[in-house]
C-alpha cells in the first residue's frame, strides 16, 4: 500500500480452523506469557518476515530497542526491556554452513556451497539460551547447489559439474534438518522448546519467477483450487518426518519438539503477497515479489497460531 497497492480486501480475511475460533492475536497476553524469556527465528527471509509480523503486532504495547549483533549483521535482535523478553532472528536460509548465502547472493539461480553436516555457527554459537526456537527453511533449497559431508563433496543438485553426483533438493533439505535437530538435542544447557514451522508457498501464477510469473489476486481462494505444487508437498512430508524424529529422540532429553503448521492457512492466501508493490516504483521492479508476505497481511496468522501454542505449552508446564 505504501508503494501502490491500490486494493484492500487482502486485510479483511482470516483463517477460520476447523471446529473453533482463532483468537486475534493479543499483544498483552503474548508479553506476559513470554515475560523473562527469548524467542529465536532460525532461517531465510521468511523467518525474517515472521519476527517482522511479531514485532508489529506486538507495537501497541511495548517499544523494543535493538541489540547490535557485529559478528553476524544479517541476524537481528531485539529487547522489550519491561518484560525483559528477547526476540531474534538468524539468517542461515540453509539452517546448515553454506558458503556466501547473502540476501543479495547473486541471482537465484548461483551455484551454493552446502555443508549439510554442520549447523550454521550464526544460531549454533547463541541458541542455547532462547527458550523457544522456531525453525524454518524452504525456498534457497531449490537453487543449485554442491553438497558437503566432512568437507568432501557428496553430490549436487543442478550443478551441472562432471564426475559430481546428481541429488536431489530433497537429500541436502532433509540432511539440513536432521543436522538442525542433532545439534539441538546435544546442547548440554538447551531447555527450549523447538517449533517446526513448516513450508511457506510461493504463488507465481502464469510462469515462473523467471519466465513472467506473477502474484495479482486480490482475495484467498478454496483448497480445491489451489494446492501446494512442484516440490512443496514432499519438502513438507520431509521436514514433518524430521521433526517426528527429532522429538521421540527430545522425549528422552525432556526437550519438547512441536509442528507450528502453518502451510495450509497460507496455500490459499495467493492475495497476501507484495507482487510488484515491494518496492518504491522508482526502483524499477521487474520481478514481482510472490514469495514474501505484507505486513500486516496473511503471515500474521502465523503469530496468531504461535500465540495459541505458547499458551498450550504454559497450561502443560502448571500440570505437570
Amino acid at each position: 500500500m505504501k508503494f501502490g497497492r491500490p486494493d484492500t480486501q487482502f486485510l479483511k480475511w482470516r483463517w477460520k480452523p476447523d471446529e473453533c475460533e482463532l483468537p486475534l492475536f493479543d499483544a498483552a497476553q503474548f508479553l506476559e506469557l513470554v515475560k523473562g524469556k527469548s524467542v529465536a527465528f532460525i532461517g531465510d527471509s521468511l523467518a525474517r518476515n515472521q519476527m517482522e509480523s511479531l514485532l508489529c503486532l506486538l507495537a501497541s504495547e511495548g517499544d523494543p530497542i535493538a541489540v547490535s549483533n557485529i559478528k553476524y549483521p544479517l541476524s537481528k535482535s531485539c529487547l522489550y526491556t519491561d518484560y525483559n523478553f528477547t526476540v531474534a532472528s538468524f539468517w542461515s536460509p540453509y539452517l546448515v554452513k553454506d558458503i556466501d548465502a547473502k540476501p543479495t547472493a547473486g541471482t537465484p539461480n548461483s551455484l551454493m556451497h552446502v555443508f549439510v553436516d554442520e549447523a550454521h555457527e550464526a544460531w549454533m554459537s547463541q541458541i542455547e539460551k532462547f527458550s523457544y526456537v522456531i525453525v524454518s527453511a524452504g525456498i534457497w533449497f531449490l537453487r543449485p547447489q554442491v553438497y558437503y559431508e566432512n568437507g568432501n563433496i557428496v553430490g549436487c543438485h543442478l550443478c551441472h559439474k562432471k564426475n559430481v553426483t546428481n541429488l536431489t533438493a530433497l537429500y541436502g533439505y532433509r540432511k539440513a534438518f536432521q543436522t538442525t535437530f542433532r545439534n539441538l538435542l546435544s546442547l548440554k544447557n538447551f531447555k527450549g522448546v523447538t517449533f517446526l514451522r513448516t513450508v511457506s508457498p510461493s504463488h507465481f501464477e502464469n510462469g515462473e519467477w523467471n519466465t513472467g510469473g506473477n502474484c495479482v489476486r486480490t482475495k484467498p481462494v478454496s483448497s480445491k483450487e489451489m494446492r501446494l505444487k512442484g516440490l512443496y508437498p514432499e519438502m513438507y512430508s520431509t521436514q514433518v518426518e524430521e521433526l517426528n524424529a527429532a522429538a521421540k529422540l527430545g522425549r528422552k532429553r525432556g526437550l519438547k519438539f512441536r509442528l507450528l503448521d502453518t502451510t495450509e492457512a497460507l496455500v490459499v492466501r495467493p492475495d497476501g503477497h507484495p507482487g510488484y508493490y515491494g518496492k518504491t516504483v522508482h526502483e524499477n521492479v521487474t520481478i514481482p515479489d510472490c514469495v514474501h508476505w505484507c505486513l500486516p497481511g496473511p503471515i500474521d496468522t502465523w503469530n496468531e497460531f504461535l500465540l495459541q501454542m505458547l499458551k498450550m505449552e504454559g497450561d502443560s508446564s502448571l500440570g505437570q
